[in-house]
């Protein structure tokens, strides 16, 4: 299985399909009851403000993940301006992950994320809710296998947090 990832802020065609299956990713986050992601939905006119932000702002870089040619996910890094207070900076967050999931648990997230971390080198930030323990463990796995074990992580807020320095592939 080829995986591979593909900047698609210029491109109306990758846009387009990651605005047709967002709805399916809200879906997946409303199902945990959080409470959180209930106000955004397919008749919601925020999406466009989300959407516009997505393909606009010099701090986010959506990407989609394919599957040879086809898209199967998306991910949404971004450059945090500024940290919370107490918290240490980070070069980059991902924001946003998303697997269909006819195309999970056979290593297409994993294999996307460590391609993402490799292009994006520095120090990260990765941010899961403790009432999502399918992100969480997926998150440690990668993380722990990405870094060999080198990272820290904390909960607190409801959240669980990882953070991580990463190089690209030829230094690792």
């Amino acid at each position: 299985m080829l995986v591979s990832i593909r900047d698609c802020r210029h491109s109306k065609k990758d846009r387009q399909w990651i605005q047709d299956v967002y709805g399916e990713y809200i879906d997946s986050l409303a199902d945990l009851n959080t409470g959180l992601f209930s106000v955004i939905g397919a008749d919601n006119p925020r999406e466009d403000e989300i959407f516009a932000n997505w393909f606009s702002n010099d701090h986010a870089h959506p990407l989609l993940i394919l599957k040879g040619p086809e898209p199967v996910g998306f991910a949404l890094v971004t450059r945090p301006r500024i940290p919370t207070a107490g918290e240490l900076a980070s070069d980059y967050r991902m924001s946003e992950f998303f697997v269909r999931k006819q195309h999970r648990r056979v290593g297409m997230g994993r294999d996307a994320a460590t391609l993402i971390f490799d292009r994006f080198a520095g120090s990260w930030q990765i941010v899961e809710y403790l009432r999502n323990p399918g992100a969480v463990a997926f998150w440690r796995q990668v993380v722990a296998d990405y870094c060999g074990g080198s990272y820290t992580e904390r909960s607190r807020h409801g959240e669980v947090q990882q953070r991580f320095q990463s190089r690209p592939s030829a230094l690792r």
